[in-house]
């Protein structure tokens, strides 16, 4: 079986609204998929049907070769999942936790929650309950919870919630460790695109609930590319200048940082910094680069402001 995860169709409507439409998800087993697209459009909905929290409109779900249904017990028992914010029992330990959950589904592996509190080096807190750990603690402990019965396939909605640099860099090692050496495969959700970008072999893109994109990194790579990136005091007069003066058609502006990004190739580096020159605006830096995800992602759902 190639597909761990597909779904076909997948469509959810509140109050006769689409909220997510036609959705086809094409997840291959042992691959993290990173599921990216702005908030609301659609991410967390789609999480939901997949582990059976919200029922679908219409469309189907195929889960490692069976269809989902309400009563699909064993399918969603090999499915981990932390969806929004993790909840726990507050005034237990986090040991105690785990325990619950495991009685719950049936899992009676006692080292496994060893195990798993050390996977995501939450450690020394015996004695602590719950509601004294920090958000990222918890969110490590919803991580635990999650992979403690070695799921098949793991879901993930915003895992590195949190966490502070240290803790996000080893949250991406361990989602490489379980998908590398435990084969788990990973549907992860995300707005942090530099840490999807290191470690997604694919990415599905969904905006306004519509899946607009589902592509291999490796072909991203493939096609990146090379543009300048003009950093200036004035961005509307360079803008202007870019359109009106050099006839750069191709090009976007970051508002926020005063950074343009130039694709168009006709143009050189020479050109540009001459015309601003010229017409007095100051330049803070200059230099090529490869596109990222980041900006690919941002031409996909329309992020800053396109002249194209």
């Amino acid at each position: 079986m190639t597909y761990i995860l597909k779904t076909h169709q997948l469509t959810k409507a509140y109050r006769g609204k689409e909220v997510v439409s036609d959705v086809n998800l094409n997840v291959r087993r042992g691959e993290i998929y990173g599921f990216l697209g702005p908030n609301g459009a659609g991410k967390t909905t789609v999480m939901k049907m997949i582990t059976n929290l919200v029922k679908p409109t219409e469309g189907d779900i195929e889960v490692l070769g069976g269809k989902v249904h309400p009563t699909s017990y064993e399918i969603l028992k090999r499915i981990g999942s932390i969806i929004e914010y993790p909840i726990f029992y507050e005034k237990l330990t986090a040991k105690k936790n785990l325990e619950l959950h495991c009685e719950y589904m049936g899992y009676y592996n006692k080292k496994a929650i060893t195990e798993a509190l050390d996977l995501v080096n939450l450690v020394n807190v015996d004695a602590k309950p719950v509601k004294e750990f920090s958000l990222g603690m918890k969110q490590r402990l919803g991580l635990a919870r999650a992979i403690i019965t070695k799921p098949d396939l793991l879901i993930l909605d915003e895992p590195v919630n949190g966490l502070d640099p240290v803790g996000m860099n080893e949250l991406r090692d361990l989602f490489l460790k379980l998908s590398r050496e435990n084969g788990i495969t990973l549907l992860i959700s995300s707005h942090i695109l530099g840490e999807i970008e290191q470690i997604a072999d694919t990415i599905g893109v969904i905006r306004e609930g519509k899946l607009v994109e589902e592509t291999s990194m490796k072909d991203i790579r493939g096609k990146q590319e090379e543009h300048l990136e003009l950093l200036v005091t004035d961005y509307s007069k360079a803008a202007f200048v870019l359109e009106n003066e050099l006839k750069v058609v191709n090009f976007r502006v970051i508002d926020d940082k005063g950074l343009i990004k130039i694709y168009d190739r006709n143009t050189s580096q020479d050109d540009i910094i001459q015309a601003m020159v010229r017409n007095e605006i100051e330049i803070d830096a200059i230099h090529k680069k490869n596109q990222s995800l980041e900006d690919y992602f941002l031409q996909l759902i329309g992020g800053g402001n396109h002249h194209a």
